[in-house]
């Protein structure tokens, strides 16, 4: 198990935050930790390579933490994405998926390939998907909308 600055930074950050209020909500984003995962040897549908699931691997690590410096913890670990995709859509779903839809009919009648339809600024794109997967997206962590992440759930800016 690999170990991290920042992952030991989390994980005393954790054990102050149980200390002071009892309890703590974690929310691990798809994708996140990869430098602490292992690869699987398996690639995704888009060719990326595989890791182990960040999931997983926090719920091992905080309980094994927490074990170590002997304090009692009650872990309840719930992987959301099956309830997450099996909520029904609601009308603006619908109705944006449906223009997804025709979008991508006109592109295909218009015998464009190897492109996927996005929609930015209010207007339905075609995105080559080469240029789709070059690049994984970051959030700036000096940005508004991180700072408001931070706001709303009143995290430290750094964890060190």
């Amino acid at each position: 198990m690999r170990r991290s600055i920042h992952l030991d930074a989390f994980l005393e950050r954790l054990k102050a935050r149980l200390e002071k209020r009892g309890h703590a909500v974690i929310v691990a984003a798809e994708g996140a930790g990869q430098n602490l995962m292992s690869e699987t040897g398996q690639k995704d549908a888009s060719g990326n390579i595989r890791f182990e699931d960040i999931g997983f691997f926090l719920k091992e690590r905080i309980n094994a933490y927490f074990k170590e410096i002997g304090m009692k913890v009650e872990l309840k670990y719930i992987d959301p994405s099956y309830t997450i995709r099996s909520l029904p859509a609601n009308s603006r779903d619908s109705a944006f998926c449906l223009l997804l839809g025709h979008n991508a009919v006109h592109a295909g009648m218009a015998g464009r390939t190897n492109m996927v339809v996005g929609h930015w600024k209010n207007q339905f794109t075609h995105v080559p998907i080469r240029l789709a997967v070059s690049a994984r997206k970051h959030i700036d962590p000096e940005a508004w909308l991180w700072g408001n992440v931070l706001s709303c759930t009143g995290q430290p800016r750094k964890m060190m």
